[in-house]
This record gives C-alpha cells, sequence and structure tokens, in this order.
C-alpha cells in the first residue's frame, strides 16, 4: 500500500477523523501539495494529515463534495479480496447474531466498514447498491465473496439512487449471478410477504421499520386502521394479523398495491383490507370533509426531505401530513408518525407533533419513541447513519 498517491489534509482538517468520522470534504484537502485533479472517480488514496502522518486509506472521486471514504485506519493495508472477505463475513455474523431467517440488511455501508455499500437478503436472493464511484470499483470482488459465502440463487445490482447521480454515476438494474423472475418470498415478524428486488423501490423492501411494525401490530387489535404510502403492505398486512377489524391502505402507486393485495391474499386477510390508489393528501382531504375516522394511523412517508435547501418546504409538507392525520384520528386513538429524512432531526418531528396538538387543542404523549431496527446500526461518529425516526402517540381530547 506505499505506492498508493497521497491525499493530504490541510491543518487541523484531521480532528473530525481522529474523532472517528470517516469522510473527507473536498475543501479539507490540502490541493496544492495533492492536488484532486490528479485523481480518477474510485481511485484509493493514503490519507496523511498535514504533518504527512497516515490516517489511513480511502478511496477517492475528485467530482464530489465527499471527495475520500476512509475504508481501513492501518495505511499499510490492501484493500483486495481478503480484506473485503473479512468486512462481509463480519457483517454477515453480526446479522446471524441478530436473526435466525435470511431476511435483513446485510451490509449497511459505513456502519459495515464498508462506505457507500448497501446489501439486502431476501433468502437465496441478494441486491446490492453501489451508491459511489469507489464503491462501484469494489462491486466484482464483492459479488464474487457474496457468491462464495451464501451461494445465493441470484445476486441483483438495483442501482438507481440519486446518491450515484452525485457521484457522476449512471442508473441501472442487472442479476450479475444466476436467475431472478418476478417477486420472491421473505418473512417479517413470521409473516410472509412477497418482495420484487427488480420493480420494486430501492432494493424491494424496508427492512429497517422491523420491530416498528411490530409494535403497531400489537397495537391494531379490533381497531379501524389507516395505512398511509403503505406501499406493498407492510404495516397494514401485519396489522390485520394483529386483530384489526379493518385496514385501509392508501399509496399512489397501482403497482405497489397489486403486490399488496397479494400480500393480504398470502396471509388470508384480504376480507378485512381495502386497496385505494390515490394521493394520500387528498385522501386525507378528502376523509376529514366526509369525518370518516380511524382507531389507528399508519404514517410512514417517503423522504420528504432529500437534501438540505429542501429543509423549510420539507418540513412544512411534514406539518401539513400530519395535520390532516391528526383531524381523522378518533379521540383516544393512536398515531405511529414516521420519518426517514435525516434532514428532519427527531427534536424537528417532535416539535411538529407538539405543535400541531395544541393547535388542535388535543393531549398527545408518547407511547414509545424508534428507529431503525439493528440491521441498520448506527454510526457513533456518523450522525447521517441514524436516519429513521418513528413516535407512537397516544392523542386524546383536552385535558
Amino acid at each position: 500500500m506505499s505506492l498508493l498517491p497521497p491525499l493530504r489534509l490541510r491543518k487541523n482538517e484531521e480532528r473530525r477523523l481522529r474523532s472517528g468520522h470517516l469522510w473527507v470534504f473536498s475543501n479539507e484537502v490540502d490541493v496544492e501539495s495533492t492536488p484532486l485533479r490528479n485523481f480518477s472517480p474510485g481511485d484509493l488514496a493514503r490519507v496523511e494529515d498535514y504533518k504527512q502522518l497516515p490516517l489511513g486509506v480511502a478511496y477517492v472521486n475528485p467530482d464530489s463534495l465527499i471527495c475520500g471514504r476512509l475504508l481501513t485506519r492501518d495505511a499499510k493495508t490492501a484493500i483486495d479480496e481478503a480484506f473485503l472477505s473479512r468486512r462481509l463475513t463480519r457483517a454477515l455474523h453480526l446479522r446471524e447474531l441478530l436473526f435466525e431467517r435470511p431476511f435483513y440488511r446485510l451490509v449497511y455501508g459505513e456502519s459495515d466498514g464498508l462506505p457507500g455499500i448497501v446489501a439486502d437478503r431476501f433468502g437465496d436472493v441478494l441486491v446490492l447498491q453501489t451508491n459511489t464511484a469507489g464503491a462501484e470499483r469494489l462491486l466484482e470482488p464483492i459479488v464474487t465473496i457474496l457468491e462464495k459465502l451464501l451461494l445465493p440463487r441470484a445476486i441483483i445490482v438495483k442501482n438507481v439512487s440519486s446518491l450515484r447521480q452525485l457521484e457522476g454515476l449512471e442508473n441501472y438494474v442487472r442479476v450479475v449471478r444466476g436467475t431472478a423472475e418476478g417477486p420472491t418470498q421473505i418473512r417479517e415478524n413470521e409473516v410472509a410477504f412477497w418482495v420484487d428486488p427488480i420493480q420494486g423501490q430501492k432494493t424491494g423492501w424496508f427492512y429497517d421499520h422491523r420491530l416498528n411494525r411490530q409494535m403497531a401490530a400489537k397495537l391494531a387489535k379490533c381497531q379501524r386502521v389507516l395505512d398511509l404510502f403503505c406501499y406493498t403492505g407492510a404495516w397494514g398486512v401485519q396489522a390485520a394479523i394483529g386483530g384489526a377489524e379493518r385496514v385501509d391502505c392508501v399509496d399512489s402507486s397501482g403497482s405497489a398495491l397489486d403486490l399488496a393485495r397479494e400480500n393480504a391474499r398470502l396471509n388470508k386477510v384480504e376480507d378485512r383490507m381495502r386497496f385505494i390508489q390515490a394521493d394520500v393528501f387528498e385522501f386525507l382531504k378528502h376523509a376529514r370533509d366526509d369525518r370518516r375516522r380511524y382507531d389507528l394511523i399508519l404514517l410512514d412517508p417517503p423522504a420528504l426531505i432529500k437534501r438540505k435547501k429542501d429543509i423549510k418546504a420539507g418540513t412544512e409538507a411534514y406539518r401539513r401530513l400530519n395535520q390532516l392525520v391528526l383531524q381523522v384520528l378518533n379521540p383516544g386513538g393512536v398515531l405511529v408518525s414516521a420519518s426517514c429524512s435525516y434532514h428532519l432531526p427527531r427534536h424537528a418531528l417532535h416539535d411538529i407533533l407538539r405543535g400541531l396538538a395544541r393547535h388542535l387543542d388535543r393531549h398527545l404523549v408518547f407511547l414509545w419513541q424508534s428507529g431503525q431496527g439493528p440491521d441498520h446500526p448506527v454510526h457513533p461518529a456518523i450522525a447521517e447513519t441514524d436516519y429513521l425516526k418513528a413516535a407512537f402517540c397516544h392523542v386524546s381530547g383536552r385535558v
């Protein structure tokens, strides 16, 4: 590794790396001594402080604001198949400690020491995402290692994300090992689901809410339930199995609702479920005007704040959405309000809910507060890895 070109930081810019972070920003680099233009996207570099003391090995993208992502703090370590095998084996061992069945997020980027890489395991089908130029360079050996480790029926690369655009990468979907045709079946909280890893959103399933859906199902018994942005029915089907009287599932995607119906049939709860294709905001306005009410509302929208510049508009969208939901929630009901937007911190979601409760003259308390499941481990130095919020709110009349 001594042959790797150096990437030298300016004076005092190494502090964040030394405290545990893994990212190097372009304005932290001493571009006079180590010009970024000398690197191609995905090149490896030896990261140094201003005294030329080694800080580790990173891959580099000179065209990105985050121009370096540290792979190891040992500057002598080779980033080869053996290195990647150690990291992937460690990630697999952790998941096997956590879960009895092979249905989980196997790799979660920086938290597993593999920045830019995501892998979801759907039994004998693996879905990979490489969201950076450096991760893209590592894709082929990672596929080879996972094939040896897990003997999957298929490995699918689902490289469709806005992050890739920031890295100058094209989007594509490709089956790189084996064959994959149509949906595959998984189990979550002992409930069976069909997942479509090729046509579905992102990898086809969102494992991060596993424990939140389990808690919501416990609250669903004999309740009239509304599942908003239901996608393929992960929340709603589990609520129905939990004993809900009725579950209305709303989503704007017809194909997602088709798979949600299949999941309801698979679990023999379709007689208590209704699937409605509609814009969620418009559905809620009509429900409010028609005085339709629900006892348990599951609100898990897509990220409404994707970039820092969207914070103001996105926060207002969360506020309007939660206000409409509270207007169709029965007194004494429960709202599960979730956000996957990193740029909406937990305290901001709480402030929205607190403010709406006062505005609508309701008494709101948090029954339970949660985040992502343990297959999405949080890196203590990288706040961005802690993105998911879920507030379980009991809402009654004024006190």
